[in-house]
């Protein structure tokens, strides 16, 4: 199951979500596979804080759907947002872990995924997150995407995809900083709220 084909199915379902996600090459594919969310999706560049960043958002505005698409890196870095996403019981957020068993951006060496013992939806099951799965097939994901999207608690789906990057790929030609401020004043437009003033001059 590749990953672009995921996005793809996953981008589909959505509206006037919005999305954190990760560093790596799922940028330029997310960057591809879902143009008409480019400026509702944050493009995160620290690894273990794509969930936790999401579930942020989630309690600031709790009306509105976030969807974050994490790693199996970045989540093994922070299974603590596991326990805190089990005690507090988001009604908006949606998790995608995009488990290719890899840390993909330096090279490709194993995760603790790869060693067949982990199981990163187990463990969100055990941290109090009833709705938590893995899929290994794209028509199985499509299915866990429209229910995650729609359920009235945390959602957490593991995706198993390979390592094969999308290939003649358009790359994302925006910087963090850049994406920052695309990002902030779509909420701000959608949600009409000011979040970054204008400066203040002396």
């Amino acid at each position: 199951m590749k990953r672009y084909d995921c996005m793809t199915a996953l981008a589909g379902h959505l509206r006037d979500e919005l999305v954190i996600l990760s560093l790596g090459a799922s940028v330029d594919e997310w960057y591809n596979a879902a143009p008409h969310m480019r400026e509702g999706s944050l493009f995160q560049q620290q690894l273990g804080c794509v969930t936790p960043q999401a579930f942020g958002l989630a309690a600031g505005l709790p009306h509105r759907r976030i969807v974050s698409l994490d790693t199996d890196g970045g989540m093994m870095f922070n299974l603590g947002i596991l326990a805190t996403l089990g005690n507090e019981q988001p009604k908006n957020l949606f998790v995608v872990v995009w488990d290719n068993e890899c840390y993909q951006s330096i090279g490709g060496p194993p995760t603790h995924t790869a060693f067949g013992r982990v199981d990163i939806a187990a463990i969100a099951r055990g941290a109090g997150i009833d709705k938590a799965y893995t899929v290994t097939t794209l028509e199985a994901f499509d299915a866990h995407c429209e229910a995650g999207l729609a359920a009235e608690e945390p959602y957490v789906l593991v995706a198993k995809v390979s390592g094969t990057v999308q290939p003649d790929i358009r790359r994302k030609h925006s910087d963090g900083r850049e994406d920052k401020y695309i990002f902030v004043r779509h909420v701000e437009k959608t949600e009409d709220i000011v979040i970054m003033g204008p400066s203040e001059h002396n």
